[in-house]
């Protein structure tokens, strides 16, 4: 890729804008962080210290005012305003990556896909998770035939946090589109239909378990996929000891990993990409074997592969300086909203849901 780079204008500037999507455009080759939209004072002036040469827009109307002079919408802006912004850009004429859930409901995903494939734009959901180290390594020894034909996989994403923070994540209000179902369990099943493929069925368990909470802080989903395997899914705020992040038992041997990847960390601290981003130490790594507990000594060693959150936009750039393939199309982000959309009903109803 040579030439000037696609000017990118990034909406929203919370934790999704400032931690995750800013530096990564930042760091890619072929894309430059043209600017960002944030009504917030402290915001705005967090960054321009962090970008002295980004434009800093209060609201998305003067982003698309300027549409012409742009080249990629990045939506980082609270769940509720994802379709609308994304259909204003798409008709503005613009490509457009979306952080997850693209949409609130499955049906609304498919409307942006169509949208977008009817003005031939790139119309891409940012599923970070599926460049986690642990979930490339468990990729990798699912590719060489490591464990087996797989029986089972334990996905956790678990967190010990007694009191709600509040804001709009944590909001009962159904327009907000939160709780951990769609915030954490976007990415679980995401993982689970890019590592098993389609799901069958759905049976899910959701609870609001702190004083104070508005929506679900404590979910269950457990997903038969078309081909037999079987997802167990944790996804929690209020789990007061963590459970190994995967747990994926096969015919053959069984693969158990703790800890989160260390990307976030490193981007919440300020750190960015570059030699030895995504390492972790030997002392982290997963085991890979058979009759015997991991925390006892059981298997070997696995070397973890680094986490590689730049290869998303890497892949975006590719995608619209070269061709190149979409990395998470909306249509993939639908199949998960599906999922999503049936373990809420499960929950409520008390049943398995058949998709």
């Amino acid at each position: 890729m040579t030439g000037i780079p696609l000017r990118v204008g990034l909406v929203g500037y919370g934790l999704a804008g400032s931690v995750f999507h800013a530096p990564l455009i930042a760091a890619t080759e072929g894309l430059a962080l043209d600017t960002v939209v944030t009504s917030n004072p402290e915001r705005q002036e967090q960054a321009r210290a962090e970008f002295p040469d980004v434009r800093v827009a209060a609201g998305p109307d003067e982003l698309f005012d300027r549409a012409g002079d742009l080249d990629l919408i990045v939506i980082a802006s609270p769940n509720r305003t994802h379709v609308p912004l994304a259909t204003t850009a798409l008709k503005a004429g613009l490509p457009v990556v979306v952080d997850k859930p693209v949409a609130g409901t499955a049906a609304e995903a498919r409307e942006l896909a169509a949208l977008a494939d009817e003005r031939g734009l790139l119309l891409s959901v940012f599923q970070n998770r599926r460049w986690d180290n642990d979930f490339l390594t468990l990729r990798r020894l699912l590719a060489d035939g490591e464990l087996g034909d797989v029986w089972r996989f334990e996905s956790r994403f678990e967190r010990w946090r007694p009191q709600p923070k509040g804001g709009w994540r944590e909001s009962g209000d159904p327009a907000e589109i939160g709780g951990l179902l769609y915030d954490l369990g976007s990415h679980v099943v995401d993982q689970a239909l890019a590592l098993f493929g389609p799901a069958v069925s759905v049976y899910a368990e959701s609870d609001i378990r702190r004083p104070g909470a508005e929506t679900d802080d404590d979910t269950f989903i457990a997903l038969t996929h078309a081909n037999g395997v079987r997802s167990h899914l944790y996804v929690s705020a209020t789990a007061a000891q963590l459970g190994p992040r995967f747990r994926v038992l096969g015919s053959q041997a069984g693969y158990v990993k703790y800890g989160l990847d260390p990307q976030e960390a490193a981007l919440r601290e300020g750190l960015r990409p570059g030699p030895g981003w995504g390492a972790e130490p030997e002392a982290l790594w997963g085991r890979v074997g058979s009759g015997e507990s991991p925390l006892t000594g059981g298997g070997r060693p696995e070397p973890t592969l680094p986490g590689d959150y730049p290869a998303y936009y890497a892949a975006v750039a590719k995608a619209l300086l070269d061709g190149g393939p979409n990395p998470v199309t909306a249509l993939e982000a639908a199949s998960a909203l599906d999922v999503l959309e049936a373990a809420r009903r499960s929950a409520r109803e008390g049943r398995v849901v058949a998709l």
